[in-house]
Order: C-alpha cells, then structure tokens, then sequence
C-alpha cells in the first residue's frame, strides 16, 4: 500500500479528517482521535500505524512485517505497525484499518457518535 493509497481508503470512512504532523506523518483521526498513521520507518519503506485489539495485537507482533508501533507500544497501547509487507498484503491492513476506526469509534463518547453520524459504529 502507499501513502496515496492509505489516504484515499481513509477518506472513505465517515467523518474522518486527516493531518499532516508527527514529522511529515499522514494521521488519520475519526472525532479528534487518531485511529491510522501512515509514516514513521527509517528504512525508506511505507509504514502504517493502527489501533488493534487485544488478540490481534498479539497475533501481529510476532508476524514477520509487523512489530510493536514505536512511541504507542511502549506506553501499553495496542498499536502494530505494518512496516514491511508486499502489496499482496493490502487487503489484510485494509482490514486491521477499518478495525481500528471501529475501535477507536467506538471509544467516543454517545454524544459525539451521534454528532458525527456513527451511531451503530
């Protein structure tokens, strides 16, 4: 997946915004909470930040491609980062993103569900 990639599958989720920080970072929030990060790899190569669950979170740490997300991990959040994987690959994180923006949706409060549209997210 690249960037350009990564973006435009993000738009397509409701009420998403999208920011450019953490050092060139594209970050990807869904009512001001950040659900996908596409950046951060010091090889050069696309990598991709994501919210997980308790059980995916240890079944992708010992994936080859994925680890522990740098900064989020050790703190004890359950993010992975997709660091190194082929294009054959691209429908799984398309997965583990839309889980994410599930996770981290559902983490908002009633009221903001409501005001962004996501009640039954």
């Amino acid at each position: 997946m690249t960037y350009d990639e990564l973006n435009t599958f993000c738009q397509a989720l409701p009420a998403t915004t999208h920011v450019i920080q953490w050092g060139n970072s594209h970050v990807w929030k869904v009512g001001g909470k950040v659900f996908a990060i596409g950046g951060w790899t010091k090889t050069g190569q696309p990598g991709f930040t994501f919210k997980t669950s308790e059980q995916n979170y240890h079944f992708l740490e010992a994936k080859p491609g994925y680890r522990p997300a740098p900064y989020l991990a050790s703190r004890g959040m359950k993010w992975i980062q997709q660091y190194d994987a082929s294009s054959a690959e691209d429908e799984e994180l398309r997965y583990y993103l839309s889980e994410s923006y599930r996770i981290v949706a559902a983490g908002l409060t009633k009221k903001k569900q409501k005001e962004l549209g996501l009640t039954g997210t």
